[in-house]
Order: structure tokens, then C-alpha cells, then sequence
């Protein structure tokens, strides 16, 4: 299925029915775009001499590859897969929304990053107490420079969020049907979810069997996104360009027409 990853959370706050963040179905999308499409099928290993993607259903030849297969969420060694979720596509937000159910809980967010503010934001709209807990000493910390933090706590006042910082998760706990959270510095706080936005890390199984650069993700030349192998592009959040990642959403158009571009000679 195509959908928006922005609009995961916005479904958080308005109480979105999964389905109706669905965009378009993948066959639809396939056949109005004449596009052969392979679900259920995994990437298993790229051999560039023979130009040949190998997969779980049988190998693919090909004069030019795009990978775009995005980044996994990172999870420090303090939180335990199995206690937190993680919200990064389409079944995970309806595993999530099943679990919070109607009526509101209280949700302790690990990651004041871009994504764990926008899902603190949108859970605390959606009728949920939110807990927000970073090592920074205030949300957007990468945006330092423009203020975006004190403006976010600033426009949070009249919601439902506690924003904490500066504390590092030490040990996440199952105890009596809720969810303790300490942290180095001894604080512990309780939820009924625990969600973590500690970012993400790109896959390197597929570049490292081309031989691809990497660099914190795939290496790709800012002007055309050619990998180190020039029949191999790359786009999204499983890129780097000199050693920086861009995941979000707005890029990736023009990333793609770059590759077109780039792969029609223009």
C-alpha cells in the first residue's frame, strides 16, 4: 500500500481508522503506472558483475538499480524491543492504536527528535498524557540554532505534555500491568505505553554485498545520487550525503526526478 508516513501521526490525533491512511493500493498503483510489482519479496544479495539483483524470488537482471529501502528504528540496549514501540509503518500504527484504545493513557516517549515531538504532539491531541524524555536539555536540539525548542515547549503549554530532559534511559520494566522507566540519573516514571524515537539506522546488508561506499548510510554524489557504482542509485532515508542523512518526507520527489534524470542522460 502507498501511504504518507507524516500522516501516522496526524491519524494519532484525529483517531484516523488505519485504512484510511491508505493512499492508493500497491496493484492499483502498479497498474496505472505499468509498473511490475513484486510484493512479499525480499532483497537477499546485488551481484554487480552479472547485474543481478538476487531475491527470494529468483534473480532479477537489471541496467540500472535504485535502492530505496528507508532505515530501521535504532534501539538503544536500555530499551527492550519487546516493552516499546516503535511507529514506522503502517502495521505498527495499528498495533499501537489498538493497544491505546479509546480512552486516554498515559504515554512516556523516549526521543525529542522531529518524530518524537510530532507523535508527543499528536498523542497529547488525541486525548493522551504524554511523557517526553530526551538526553538533550530540550526538544529539537538539532534545530538549536532556530529556537525550535523553547517555541515547541512554549506552543505545548495548553497540552497535556511533560517534557523532561537531559536523562538517559537506564532500564525499561514490565510491573502489575504498567510500564516503569528509570534513568541513570535515578528519576523512574510510570506509563501504560512506552513508545521510543531514539532514530534511525540504515541496513547495510545490500550495499556491503555490491561493495557500495558507505558512510553512516549509502554514499551517494549530491548531484545525481549514483552510489560508488554508477548503475546503482540511491534515495531516502537509506542515504548519506557526505555522511549526513535527510529522513524526511519533502526530499524524496525531487530526489527521484534527480535519478530519472540522471539515468535518462539529461
Amino acid at each position: 500500500d502507498v501511504y504518507d508516513k507524516p500522516l501516522l501521526s496526524v491519524g494519532m490525533a484525529r483517531g484516523l481508522d488505519p485504512a484510511a491512511l491508505v493512499k492508493e493500493r500497491g496493484s492499483d498503483a502498479a497498474a496505472r503506472l505499468r509498473v511490475r510489482l513484486l510484493a512479499h519479496t525480499q532483497a537477499v544479495r546485488i551481484c554487480t558483475e552479472t547485474r543481478t539483483l538476487r531475491t527470494t524470488r529468483g534473480p532479477l537482471r537489471y541496467d540500472h538499480l535504485v535502492l530505496a529501502h528507508g532505515a530501521q528504528p535504532q534501539l538503544p540496549a536500555a530499551l527492550p524491543p519487546a516493552l516499546v514501540w516503535r511507529v514506522n509503518h503502517l502495521g505498527a500504527y495499528q498495533r499501537l492504536r489498538a493497544a491505546l484504545g479509546d480512552a486516554g493513557q498515559d504515554v512516556l516517549i523516549v526521543g525529542a527528535g522531529l518524530i518524537g515531538s510530532e507523535l508527543a504532539n499528536d498523542l497529547a491531541l488525541g486525548g493522551h498524557r504524554i511523557t517526553l524524555l530526551d538526553t538533550q536539555a530540550e526538544p529539537l536540539a538539532r534545530w538549536q540554532a532556530e529556537q525550535a525548542g523553547p517555541q515547541l515547549l512554549q506552543a505545548w503549554q495548553a497540552l497535556p505534555i511533560r517534557f523532561v530532559g537531559g536523562v538517559q534511559v537506564a532500564r525499561v520494566e514490565r510491573a502489575d500491568g504498567r510500564y516503569r522507566v528509570t534513568t541513570a540519573c535515578g528519576q523512574t516514571f510510570e506509563a501504560d505505553q512506552v513508545v521510543a524515537a531514539t532514530g534511525l539506522a540504515t541496513p547495510s546488508r545490500l550495499a556491503q554485498s555490491a561493495g557500495l561506499d558507505w558512510n553512516q548510510g549509502i554514499a551517494v554524489q549530491a548531484a545525481t545520487l549514483r552510489s560508488s557504482d554508477e548503475r546503482i542509485h540511491a534515495l531516502g532515508d537509506c542515504i548519506t550525503v557526505d555522511g549526513q542523512a535527510s529522513r524526511f518526507i519533502e526530499p524524496i520527489a525531487r530526489q527521484a526526478r534527480t535519478i530519472a534524470a540522471d539515468i535518462c542522460g539529461q
